[in-house]
C-alpha cells in the first residue's frame, strides 16, 4: 500500500527557501512532485505537514495541503477498491490529470464534445454523437466510466446488445465509429491514454456487412432528367435539387441548402463544404445553369439559391431542424420519382453523389481526379465509393473470355 506525506526538502532553492513537496512512497520507492510552495524551515511543521503561524496565509495554505493530500489518498484507495495496484508513474499522472480537472467521465467527455460540435455549428455531427451516446449510456443503464473502462470485451458486449435489438452491421459500425472517433479526442486532449485504445483489438473493419448500390447508372438519372414535372409540380424542386448535386460532383444537401447567390462567380460555384470544410471551385455545367436561372427568376428576399431557408437569422439549431425536415420529404420525394420513372434502385439523397463518383468511373476518369474532384481527403475513400463499380468492370472483362 503506498503512502502518502506533504514534506519540505533539505535542499534549498535559489532564493534560500526550502520547497514544498507531495511524497508518495510504494514498496520502499518515492516519487516527489513539487506543490510550486517553498518558505523558510522555521515555517514549517514537519510533524503536523503544516505551515507555522509565521507563514503568512498560513491557514488557507494548510486548508490547500489537506485538499492536495486528500486527493492524493482518493487516487490511491480509488485504485485499490477497483482491485488493481498502481505504480508511482501512474500515480503522478493520474494526480496531475486530477489536479487540473482532467480526469473526467466518459459521459462528461462525451456531453463536452456535442456542446463544441453545437458552438461551432456543426450541429449535424452533434446529432449524431447524441443519438450515439444515448444508445451506449442505454447499453450501460446510465453507468458512469472512464476511457481505460472501454475495453474490447465491453465494445464486444456492446455490439451484441445492439444485435439483440435488431441493429444491422452498418447501424452497429456507425455507433463504433462515434466512440473510436470520441476516443481518439480524449487521446488528443490527454484525457485518455494510448496504451488503453480498445480499437486496435476491437477492428470495425469486421462490421463492413453487404449494402445495396447506392449509384445510379447514367441512364437512370437521365429518366429523371426527361421527367415532365408539369405534371408533377409538387416533385420539381426534389429533382433539381438532385440533379443540381449530381452535376456538382455530388454536392452534400446541407451545403446546398445554405449555398447562397453570392458563392456563383460568373461560371463557377465556390463553397466551403460544411463536413470537411475543404474549399471547392465547380464549372457550372448546362443542366446546372437552368436550375440557376430558374431559381433567379423567383426573386426571393432571401440570399439562399433554394426555397429551403425561409429566413436569414436562423440559428445553427434551428437550420439543423430545417434541414432535417427538409430532407425527410425530400428523400420521400425521390422515392416517389422513382416509383415514376421506374427506377428499380433505391434513391436517396446520398444517392446522388454516389452516382456522380460511379458514372465518371464509366467513362474511364481516373480515380485520383474523382476523388480531387469530391474533395476526399485520400484515396480509400474514393476507392469505397467505387469498389462495386470496379467488380461489375472486372465481371465484364472476364465475360469477354467466353
Amino acid at each position: 500500500m503506498a503512502t502518502i506525506k506533504i514534506i519540505q526538502r533539505t535542499k534549498a532553492l535559489s532564493n534560500g527557501l526550502f520547497p514544498i513537496f507531495l511524497r508518495i512512497t510504494k514498496d520502499r520507492k518515492s516519487k516527489f512532485i513539487s506543490l510550486n510552495l517553498s518558505c523558510e524551515t522555521s515555517q514549517w511543521n514537519e510533524a503536523k505537514s503544516e505551515f507555522r503561524k509565521s507563514y503568512p496565509n498560513f491557514k488557507q495554505l494548510n486548508h490547500s495541503l489537506i485538499e492536495i493530500k486528500n486527493r492524493a489518498e482518493k487516487i490511491v484507495t480509488d485504485t485499490v477498491s477497483q482491485g488493481e495496484d498502481i505504480t508511482l508513474e501512474e500515480f503522478e499522472e493520474l494526480f496531475f490529470n486530477f489536479k487540473n480537472d482532467k480526469k473526467i467521465s466518459v459521459n462528461t467527455f462525451w456531453d463536452n464534445h456535442i456542446e463544441d460540435l453545437n458552438k461551432t455549428g456543426r450541429t449535424g455531427n452533434a446529432r449524431f454523437f447524441k443519438d450515439s451516446k444515448q444508445s451506449f449510456m442505454k447499453f450501460l443503464n446510465d453507468k458512469t466510466i472512464y476511457f481505460k473502462d472501454i475495453t474490447p470485451l465491453l465494445l464486444d458486449k456492446y455490439e451484441i446488445f445492439l444485435r439483440e435489438r435488431g441493429n444491422m452491421e452498418s447501424s452497429i459500425a456507425v455507433k463504433m465509429r462515434s466512440i473510436r472517433a470520441l476516443y481518439n479526442d480524449a487521446i488528443k486532449k490527454e484525457y485518455a491514454k494510448k496504451e488503453n485504445y480498445p480499437f486496435d483489438k476491437y477492428k470495425l473493419s469486421k462490421l463492413k456487412g453487404s449494402t445495396n448500390k447506392r449509384a445510379l447508372s447514367i441512364e437512370n438519372v437521365q429518366k429523371i432528367k426527361d421527367l415532365n414535372t408539369t405534371k408533377y409540380p409538387t416533385l420539381l424542386n426534389t429533382k433539381n435539387y438532385f440533379l443540381f448535386s449530381y452535376y456538382t460532383g455530388g454536392m452534400n444537401f446541407y451545403d446546398m441548402m445554405k449555398l447562397t447567390w453570392d458563392n456563383i462567380v460568373e461560371d463557377r460555384i465556390t463553397y466551403i463544404r460544411s463536413k470537411t470544410k475543404g474549399k471547392f471551385n465547380i464549372k457550372i455545367l448546362d443542366p446546372v445553369q437552368e436550375i440557376l436561372d430558374y431559381y433567379k427568376s423567383q426573386n426571393r428576399k432571401t440570399p439562399y439559391v433554394f426555397p429551403i431557408i425561409l429566413k436569414e437569422d436562423s440559428t445553427p439549431l434551428q437550420l439543423e431542424y430545417r434541414k432535417e425536415k427538409t430532407l425527410k420529404k425530400y428523400n420521400k420525394d425521390l422515392r416517389e420519382i422513382a416509383r415514376i420513372c421506374k427506377i428499380d434502385d433505391k434513391i436517396t439523397s446520398y444517392v446522388a453523389r454516389h452516382s456522380f463518383a460511379t458514372n465518371l468511373k464509366q467513362k474511364g476518369v481516373s480515380t485520383d481526379i474523382i476523388s480531387e474532384a469530391m474533395g476526399h481527403q485520400n484515396l480509400a475513400i474514393t476507392q469505397a465509393y467505387l469498389k462495386e463499380l470496379e467488380n461489375d468492370v472486372i465481371d465484364d472483362a472476364m465475360s469477354k473470355l467466353l
